[in-house]
């Protein structure tokens, strides 16, 4: 799992970090933006792209997608991700059975787990936060919001 290190670099009148040097430099300057990887799980696909659309309004690159639960696990068993933003109302494989396979993964279960719906409820957000979720917005959401579901998750973006 991705983890972040605490505090920033200090860095050289060049806007080189003062504790890095070869390859680690590279990994050093680095942002959470280019080192994140996220997978968005919707099964309307004007959602799925506008959520893209923000994330990369973001300065996210590298997104993965699923069109339903099912198809966002068996993608995550493959590749795992960061952080999951999934839609909550899905047929087959819905958000919370989703949020409830990542959990229940060993290898999956710490991964972050935005749940998005757009009837958001005290119950509905209460069962998400039992079963894991770090975080849950109703739609429609804006970048800002967005940016503060991932932040509270990963840290602050620079």
């Amino acid at each position: 799992m991705w983890s972040r290190s605490a505090g920033s670099p200090t860095t050289s009148p060049g806007g080189r970090s003062a504790r890095s040097s070869g390859n680690e430099e590279g990994r050093q300057s680095m942002s959470i933006q280019d080192m994140l990887h996220v997978m968005v799980v919707d099964d309307n696909v004007t959602s799925r792209m506008l959520t893209v659309e923000m994330l990369q309004g973001l300065g996210l690159k590298n997104i993965q997608l699923a069109k339903d639960g099912r198809d966002g696990f068996t993608k995550l068993n493959s590749k795992p991700v960061h952080i999951v933003i999934s839609d909550l109302y899905m047929p087959d494989v819905d958000g919370m059975k989703l949020l409830q396979a990542v959990r229940a993964s060993g290898k999956l279960s710490k991964t972050g787990f935005i749940m998005i719906t757009g009837r958001k409820d005290a119950k509905v957000v209460d069962q998400a936060r039992k079963l894991g979720a770090n975080n849950v917005l109703a739609k429609p959401f804006t970048p800002a919001v967005l940016k503060g579901a991932l932040e509270a998750v990963v840290g602050k973006f620079a």
